[in-house]
Protein backbone atom coordinates (compact mmCIF):
# COMPACT_ATOMS: atom_id res chain seq x y z
CA UNK A 1 0.00 0.00 0.00
CA UNK A 2 1.27 3.67 -0.82
CA UNK A 3 0.97 7.10 0.69
CA UNK A 4 -2.53 6.87 2.66
CA UNK A 5 -3.37 11.08 3.59
CA UNK A 6 -6.48 10.88 6.30
CA UNK A 7 -8.13 14.08 5.74
CA UNK A 8 -11.23 16.13 6.15
CA UNK A 9 -11.48 19.03 4.50
CA UNK A 10 -13.46 21.09 6.87
CA UNK A 11 -10.54 21.55 8.61
CA UNK A 12 -8.02 23.69 8.28
CA UNK A 13 -4.17 21.63 8.53
CA UNK A 14 -6.14 19.05 6.63
CA UNK A 15 -6.58 21.66 3.81
CA UNK A 16 -2.59 22.73 3.94
CA UNK A 17 -1.26 18.97 3.58
CA UNK A 18 -4.12 18.19 0.80
CA UNK A 19 -2.88 21.16 -1.35
CA UNK A 20 0.68 20.78 -0.86
CA UNK A 21 0.43 16.98 -1.92
CA UNK A 22 -1.61 17.85 -4.96
CA UNK A 23 0.66 20.90 -5.47
CA UNK A 24 3.65 19.38 -5.90
CA UNK A 25 1.96 16.06 -7.24
CA UNK A 26 2.68 13.64 -4.67
CA UNK A 27 0.65 10.55 -4.92
CA UNK A 28 -1.34 9.47 -2.48
CA UNK A 29 -4.95 7.97 -1.45
CA UNK A 30 -6.98 10.19 0.09
CA UNK A 31 -9.01 8.82 3.37
CA UNK A 32 -11.73 10.95 4.33
CA UNK A 33 -12.68 11.02 8.05
CA UNK A 34 -16.10 12.50 8.79
CA UNK A 35 -15.30 14.57 11.80
CA UNK A 36 -18.98 16.04 12.55
CA UNK A 37 -19.61 12.44 11.99
CA UNK A 38 -17.13 11.43 14.80
CA UNK A 39 -14.92 8.52 12.12
CA UNK A 40 -12.14 9.72 14.20
CA UNK A 41 -13.31 8.74 17.22
CA UNK A 42 -13.51 4.85 15.81
CA UNK A 43 -11.36 1.87 17.29
CA UNK A 44 -9.58 1.90 13.15
CA UNK A 45 -8.74 5.38 12.85
CA UNK A 46 -7.41 5.22 16.45
CA UNK A 47 -4.91 2.38 14.81
CA UNK A 48 -3.82 5.01 12.11
CA UNK A 49 -3.59 7.58 14.70
CA UNK A 50 -3.95 6.90 18.19
CA UNK A 51 -4.69 10.72 19.06
CA UNK A 52 -7.94 10.01 17.30
CA UNK A 53 -7.15 13.69 14.99
CA UNK A 54 -6.62 14.64 11.52
CA UNK A 55 -5.00 15.22 9.13
CA UNK A 56 -2.62 11.68 9.99
CA UNK A 57 -0.62 9.82 7.60
CA UNK A 58 0.30 6.11 6.33
CA UNK A 59 3.16 5.80 4.35
CA UNK A 60 3.53 1.83 4.76
CA UNK A 61 3.73 0.76 8.07
CA UNK A 62 4.61 3.93 9.17
CA UNK A 63 2.15 6.53 10.48
CA UNK A 64 2.21 10.25 11.70
CA UNK A 65 -0.26 12.50 12.98
CA UNK A 66 0.17 16.53 13.60
CA UNK A 67 0.12 18.81 10.25
CA UNK A 68 3.30 20.37 10.14
CA UNK A 69 5.22 16.86 10.55
CA UNK A 70 3.05 15.31 8.13
CA UNK A 71 4.45 18.82 5.23
CA UNK A 72 7.90 18.29 6.69
CA UNK A 73 7.51 14.25 5.87
CA UNK A 74 5.80 15.44 2.90
CA UNK A 75 8.71 17.87 1.66
CA UNK A 76 11.64 16.02 2.69
CA UNK A 77 10.70 12.58 0.77
CA UNK A 78 9.22 14.06 -2.14
CA UNK A 79 12.43 16.52 -1.96
CA UNK A 80 9.63 19.74 -2.74
CA UNK A 81 11.05 22.32 -4.54
CA UNK A 82 13.12 24.90 -1.78
CA UNK A 83 11.30 27.54 -1.08
CA UNK A 84 8.41 25.52 1.04
CA UNK A 85 10.69 24.84 3.16
CA UNK A 86 14.04 25.99 2.51
CA UNK A 87 17.94 24.83 3.33
CA UNK A 88 19.12 28.15 4.27
CA UNK A 89 19.15 28.18 7.87
CA UNK A 90 17.54 31.73 8.42
CA UNK A 91 15.00 31.48 5.88
CA UNK A 92 14.64 28.14 7.22
CA UNK A 93 14.20 29.27 10.66
CA UNK A 94 11.65 32.07 9.62
CA UNK A 95 9.22 29.03 8.51
CA UNK A 96 9.96 27.71 11.91
CA UNK A 97 8.98 30.29 13.89
CA UNK A 98 5.34 30.95 11.84
CA UNK A 99 4.59 27.85 12.38
CA UNK A 100 5.38 27.42 16.04
CA UNK A 101 3.16 31.05 16.41
CA UNK A 102 -0.12 29.98 14.66
CA UNK A 103 -0.99 26.97 16.78
CA UNK A 104 -2.27 29.53 19.45
CA UNK A 105 -2.70 32.63 17.84
CA UNK A 106 -4.53 32.61 14.51
CA UNK A 107 -5.25 28.67 14.36
CA UNK A 108 -7.04 29.79 17.85
CA UNK A 109 -8.90 32.60 16.54
CA UNK A 110 -9.94 31.51 13.24
CA UNK A 111 -11.39 28.61 14.93
CA UNK A 112 -13.43 30.36 17.20
CA UNK A 113 -14.92 32.71 14.97
CA UNK A 114 -15.65 30.12 12.52
CA UNK A 115 -18.15 28.13 15.27
CA UNK A 116 -19.40 31.18 17.06
CA UNK A 117 -20.53 33.38 13.88
CA UNK A 118 -21.80 30.01 12.14
CA UNK A 119 -21.65 26.70 13.60
CA UNK A 120 -22.88 27.16 16.90
CA UNK A 121 -26.03 29.14 15.77
CA UNK A 122 -26.33 27.68 11.86
CA UNK A 123 -25.70 23.96 12.97
CA UNK A 124 -25.77 23.46 16.66
CA UNK A 125 -28.48 25.82 17.47
CA UNK A 126 -26.60 27.16 20.04
CA UNK A 127 -27.00 31.09 20.96
CA UNK A 128 -23.42 32.84 21.05
CA UNK A 129 -23.07 35.24 23.33
CA UNK A 130 -22.69 38.71 21.56
CA UNK A 131 -20.03 39.83 24.20
CA UNK A 132 -18.37 36.22 23.32
CA UNK A 133 -18.26 36.51 19.31
CA UNK A 134 -17.22 40.90 19.70
CA UNK A 135 -14.22 39.53 22.12
CA UNK A 136 -13.29 36.81 19.69
CA UNK A 137 -13.10 39.08 16.71
CA UNK A 138 -11.25 41.46 18.37
CA UNK A 139 -8.83 38.77 18.86
CA UNK A 140 -8.48 37.75 15.35
CA UNK A 141 -8.48 41.22 14.22
CA UNK A 142 -5.02 41.86 16.72
CA UNK A 143 -3.96 38.23 14.93
CA UNK A 144 -4.60 39.57 11.58
CA UNK A 145 -2.29 42.88 12.81
CA UNK A 146 0.39 40.50 13.90
CA UNK A 147 0.41 38.60 10.60
CA UNK A 148 0.70 42.20 8.96
CA UNK A 149 3.49 43.64 10.95
CA UNK A 150 5.69 41.09 12.24
CA UNK A 151 5.68 38.55 9.38
CA UNK A 152 4.30 39.86 6.08
CA UNK A 153 5.63 43.31 6.22
CA UNK A 154 6.54 44.51 2.73
CA UNK A 155 7.29 41.39 1.34
CA UNK A 156 5.03 39.07 -0.88
CA UNK A 157 4.91 36.67 1.04
CA UNK A 158 4.96 35.50 4.75
CA UNK A 159 8.71 34.36 4.78
CA UNK A 160 10.13 36.39 1.63
CA UNK A 161 9.73 36.43 -1.88
CA UNK A 162 8.19 33.17 -2.41
CA UNK A 163 5.64 30.98 -1.54
CA UNK A 164 6.29 28.52 1.87
CA UNK A 165 4.35 26.27 4.12
CA UNK A 166 3.93 29.38 6.42
CA UNK A 167 1.64 31.00 3.68
CA UNK A 168 -0.46 27.48 2.85
CA UNK A 169 -1.05 26.94 6.54
CA UNK A 170 -1.59 30.75 7.17
CA UNK A 171 -4.46 31.04 4.20
CA UNK A 172 -6.03 28.01 4.88
CA UNK A 173 -6.69 29.24 8.61
CA UNK A 174 -8.07 32.35 7.12
CA UNK A 175 -10.54 30.80 4.93
CA UNK A 176 -12.55 29.46 8.77
CA UNK A 177 -13.11 32.88 9.33
CA UNK A 178 -14.09 33.51 5.70
CA UNK A 179 -16.78 30.71 5.76
CA UNK A 180 -18.33 32.11 8.09
CA UNK A 181 -18.97 35.76 6.39
CA UNK A 182 -16.47 37.37 7.87
CA UNK A 183 -14.39 40.44 5.67
CA UNK A 184 -11.42 39.12 6.70
CA UNK A 185 -9.42 40.76 3.63
CA UNK A 186 -11.53 43.93 2.70
CA UNK A 187 -10.06 46.67 5.31
CA UNK A 188 -6.75 44.77 4.65
CA UNK A 189 -5.14 45.74 1.06
CA UNK A 190 -1.86 44.30 2.17
CA UNK A 191 -3.17 40.97 2.80
CA UNK A 192 -5.93 41.11 -0.20
CA UNK A 193 -2.79 41.66 -2.19
CA UNK A 194 -1.12 38.72 -0.40
CA UNK A 195 -4.22 36.25 -0.53
CA UNK A 196 -4.51 37.27 -4.06
CA UNK A 197 -0.77 35.90 -4.53
CA UNK A 198 -1.31 32.71 -2.78
CA UNK A 199 -4.00 31.79 -4.53
CA UNK A 200 -1.94 32.24 -7.79
CA UNK A 201 1.08 30.52 -6.43
CA UNK A 202 -0.92 27.14 -5.48
CA UNK A 203 -3.61 27.34 -8.67
CA UNK A 204 -7.06 29.22 -8.28
CA UNK A 205 -8.91 24.94 -9.29
CA UNK A 206 -6.68 23.57 -6.39
CA UNK A 207 -8.07 26.31 -4.03
CA UNK A 208 -11.10 26.34 -4.85
CA UNK A 209 -11.19 22.38 -5.05
CA UNK A 210 -9.60 22.60 -1.29
CA UNK A 211 -11.80 24.56 0.38
CA UNK A 212 -14.92 23.71 -1.58
CA UNK A 213 -15.90 21.77 1.90
CA UNK A 214 -15.42 24.68 3.90
CA UNK A 215 -17.65 27.60 1.92
CA UNK A 216 -20.48 25.08 2.21
CA UNK A 217 -20.37 24.87 5.73
CA UNK A 218 -23.34 26.94 6.10
CA UNK A 219 -25.53 25.03 3.67
CA UNK A 220 -25.11 21.88 6.24
CA UNK A 221 -28.75 20.73 7.56
CA UNK A 222 -29.14 21.45 11.80
CA UNK A 223 -27.23 18.61 13.75
CA UNK A 224 -29.48 16.09 15.21
CA UNK A 225 -29.53 15.30 18.97
CA UNK A 226 -26.64 12.51 19.03
CA UNK A 227 -24.18 14.51 17.22
CA UNK A 228 -25.10 17.71 19.72
CA UNK A 229 -24.02 15.96 22.34
CA UNK A 230 -21.15 14.32 20.95
CA UNK A 231 -19.87 17.61 20.15
CA UNK A 232 -20.47 19.26 23.54
CA UNK A 233 -17.27 19.41 24.44
CA UNK A 234 -16.18 21.00 21.80
CA UNK A 235 -18.63 23.44 22.67
CA UNK A 236 -17.39 24.25 26.04
CA UNK A 237 -14.05 24.83 24.94
CA UNK A 238 -14.62 27.28 21.86
CA UNK A 239 -17.19 29.43 24.08
CA UNK A 240 -14.64 29.89 26.25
Amino acid sequence: MGLELYLDLLSQPCRAVYIFAKKNRIPFELRTVELLKGQHRSDAFAQVNPLRKVPALKDGEFTLAESVAILLYLSRKYKAPDHWYPEDLQARARVDEYLAWQHTALRSSCTRVMWQKMMFPMFLGERVPPETLASTLAELDSCLQLLEDKFLKDQDFLTGSHISMADLVAITELMHPVSAGCQVFKSRPKLAAWYKRVEAAVGEDLFQEAHAVVMKAKDLPPADTAMKEMLKPLVQVLLR
